[in-house]
C-alpha cells in the first residue's frame, strides 16, 4: 500500500507470492529494478522460482524483502527465512532498525547488480512495526540496463543448468571474502570485554537495552553468507561469547 503512493514506483499486487516473484524477475530481465515483498509463509509459495533464480541470475537489481514473524503475532506458523538464504546460496541482509532498512535496500540493489543475483532483505515484525529517525538522500534512478537474449544464462534446461552451477557455488566465496570487510557487519568493542555478543536484527536493539553502551557486540548486517575471519578475531578479543537470535540457532551452529 505505501509503495503504490510513490508514482515512480509501479507496484501492482500479486495472486500469490509466486507470481510476485517471477513478475518481478521478468522486470528485473527487463533491464528494470525490482523489489518483491512478502511474508515467511509466502516465500514457501515462492521457493520454486527463488531456487532457479539463484542460477539464472539477475539483469538489473533484484531485492526479495521477506518479514519472519517471531511470536506468530499474525501467521499460520514460525519460521526462519535464513535457511532459505542458505539452501539457495543466496546473500541476505538483515537491517535492526528503520534507517539501516532504508541503506540495506540500498545496498541489496548494488550486490545485486555486482554479483549478478536476487539479495534478501531480512525483515521481522519489530523491525517492520517499528518507526525510527531516517535520514532521506537524493534519489538515484539507474539507468534501463539492455535486455541481452542469453538462453544459456536464463533458460535452464539441464543442459544449461549443470553449466551455471559452478557460478552458483562460486558466488559465496566471493561474498564470503566481501562479509570479511564490509561496513554491514561492525565490531563494537566497548569497555567491558568479559563477555562478547555476536547478534543481528532486532536482537542487537535487546542487546544494547539490556547490556548498555558499554558491552561489545558484533553485530551482522549480512547474515549469509557470515564473515569467517570477522568473527574469530572478534571472539579472540572477549573472555566469554554469547550469540543472541531469533528462532533457529543459525548464527550459533555456524560459530
Amino acid at each position: 500500500e505505501e509503495a503504490a503512493k510513490y508514482p515512480e514506483i509501479y507496484c501492482e499486487w500479486a495472486p500469490n507470492e509466486k507470481v510476485a516473484l517471477e513478475t518481478a524477475y521478468g522486470a528485473s530481465l527487463a533491464g528494470k529494478r525490482a523489489f518483491c515483498a512478502m511474508k515467511h509463509v509466502g516465500l514457501n509459495v515462492a521457493a520454486d522460482p527463488l531456487f532457479t533464480i539463484s542460477y539464472t541470475g539477475v539483469n538489473a537489481g533484484l531485492v526479495i524483502g521477506v518479514a519472519d514473524d517471531a511470536g506468530m503475532h499474525s501467521s499460520q506458523n514460525e519460521q526462519d527465512s535464513r535457511h532459505y538464504a542458505l539452501a539457495a546460496k543466496l546473500p541476505m541482509l538483515e537491517p535492526s532498525d528503520s534507517a539501516e532498512a532504508l541503506a540495506f535496500a540500498k545496498a541489496a540493489f548494488e550486490l545485486s547488480e555486482e554479483y549478478d543475483t536476487p539479495v534478501f532483505l531480512k525483515l521481522c515484525t519489530r523491525i517492520s512495526h517499528s518507526q525510527s529517525l531516517v535520514e532521506t538522500g537524493e534519489r538515484v534512478e539507474p539507468p534501463l540496463k539492455p535486455y541481452v537474449k542469453n538462453p544459456a544464462k536464463y533458460v535452464m534446461m539441464p543442459g544449461n543448468a549443470i553449466r551455471r552451477h559452478p557460478v552458483v557455488e562460486q558466488r559465496p566465496r566471493r561474498l564470503t571474502a566481501y562479509a570479511e570487510t564490509t561496513d554491514l557487519n561492525r565490531e563494537e568493542l566497548g569497555e567491558d570485554t568479559s563477555l562478547g555478543i555476536i547478534t543481528s536484527s532486532t536482537c542487537y536493539q535487546y542487546a544494547r537495552e539490556v547490556f548498555g553502551e558499554k558491552a561489545s557486540i558484533l553485530k551482522l548486517g549480512l547474515v549469509n553468507p557470515l564473515p569467517r575471519q570477522k568473527i574469530l578475531d572478534f571472539a579472540a578479543k572477549v573472555d566469554r561469547l554469547l550469540v543472541l537470535e531469533e528462532l533457529d540457532p543459525v548464527i550459533e551452529e555456524y560459530c
